[in-house]
């Protein structure tokens, strides 16, 4: 994700914070100070950052019972509005789905537990949410209070929430994995309108996270329809075979003659042996003209942290590497290390919508 960077690497998982965190650390600090000076930011700084400690081991929850099924997770990216654990894929098996999605709420009912022991809470019943913003209010009650909250938002049975996974893999026992999606999505949007209007009479908090819902559930059904249409299908039946490359020895000159002549955006650098260097886009090309002119080498100016993938790779998991790299195209190899084609995402809109009529037709 743009704009995060490393702060660690625990268990073998990069822990990144997102650079707008910090804007709401000197808000949430602003806000502490003009209600009760130094010592109420610092309190409520110390507060907000304890309880995203709660949200980055709830996502290490997700990450580790993931890796119990194979699944790798690249990151864990903190953001203003929570934490992302970014897993190479979700499980395929419903029961695997139903364990992943609840190792995160997991962790926060334990957080909570032993939270609820060491402050000698048996008594006390659980806290109001309107304790969380007063300082006067002990820092362990208000973290025992967050760690409720969170389990309970986060088993709302709404995408992209955990309950809306436990949803879907539920669902998914009894019929197939896009249909069970389908009807998840629904009910979080169901949920999502049902916040909305709450929202407009009550809490305008409740707004955005109808936003959040609404939104999140739609791109998981179309991820779930894409993973359906797509599935078995290889990169080779997705890929453009009749493109133009550039010699790593051309000009800026020459690429935009490339340009000119075809329709292409993104051209693949290959060297005399055919192996690729890396992809000069339209949108580099045109800045570094501005900038340096016709004669500029493209070697300079091409993006070189783009990978490659083979002609055989499943369809899916290539376009799951696009999305990771925010690549324009993806050089695709055969099995001898040799350019065959390239992997783009105008293609692979077109193989989707060429594969859902299909799938209309047949049923």
């Amino acid at each position: 994700m743009r704009w995060s960077f490393n702060v660690g690497r625990i268990a073998g998982i990069d822990i990144k914070i997102h650079a707008t965190f910090f804007l709401l650390l000197a808000w949430i600090g602003f806000v502490f100070y003009r209600q009760g000076g130094t010592s109420a930011a610092i309190d409520g700084l110390l507060f907000v950052l304890l309880i995203f400690l709660c949200v980055v081991l709830h996502e290490f929850g997700h990450a580790l019972a993931a890796r119990r099924y194979g699944i790798k997770t690249h990151d864990i990216t903190l953001l203003p509005i929570g934490g992302l654990a970014r897993l190479e894929k979700m499980p395929d098996k419903p029961g695997e789905e139903i364990v992943v999605a609840l190792a995160g709420p997991a962790v926060n009912v334990v957080i909570a537990a032993v939270l609820w022991v060491a402050m000698g809470l048996f008594a006390a019943g659980i806290p109001n949410p309107e304790m969380m913003e007063q300082t006067r209010t002990p820092l362990l009650v208000r973290l025992f209070a967050v760690n409720i909250w969170l389990v309970l938002f986060n088993m709302i049975p709404a995408f992209p929430m955990d309950g809306g996974r436990v949803l879907r893999a539920i669902l998914g026992m009894r019929m197939n994995y896009a249909r069970a999606t389908q009807i998840a999505a629904s009910v979080g949007q169901g949920i999502a309108f049902i916040f909305f209007i709450i929202g407009l009479w009550w809490n305008p908090m409740l707004l955005l996270i109808a936003v959040f819902i609404y939104f999140g559930a739609s791109s998981e059904a179309a991820l779930a329809q894409m993973r359906t249409i797509s599935r078995d299908l290889r990169v080779s039946a997705a890929m453009v075979t009749q493109f133009q490359s550039l010699p790593l020895h051309a000009t800026l000159n020459d690429a935009v003659e490339a340009l000119l002549r075809t329709s292409q955006h993104e051209f693949p650098v290959t060297d005399e042996l055919g192996k690729v260097h890396g992809i000069l886009t339209r949108d580099d090309m045109i800045a570094a003209l501005r900038k340096s002119g016709a004669e500029m080498p493209v070697a300079q100016v091409m993006r070189t942290d783009i990978p490659s993938v083979p002609e055989t790779m499943l369809f899916d998991r290539a376009f799951a590497v696009m999305q990771e790299c925010r690549c324009p195209a993806l050089p695709v190899l055969d099995s001898a290390g040799g350019l065959v084609g390239l992997f783009t995402p105008e293609n692979v809109g077109e193989m989707i919508m060429v594969q859902s009529a299909i799938g209309s037709r047949s049923r």
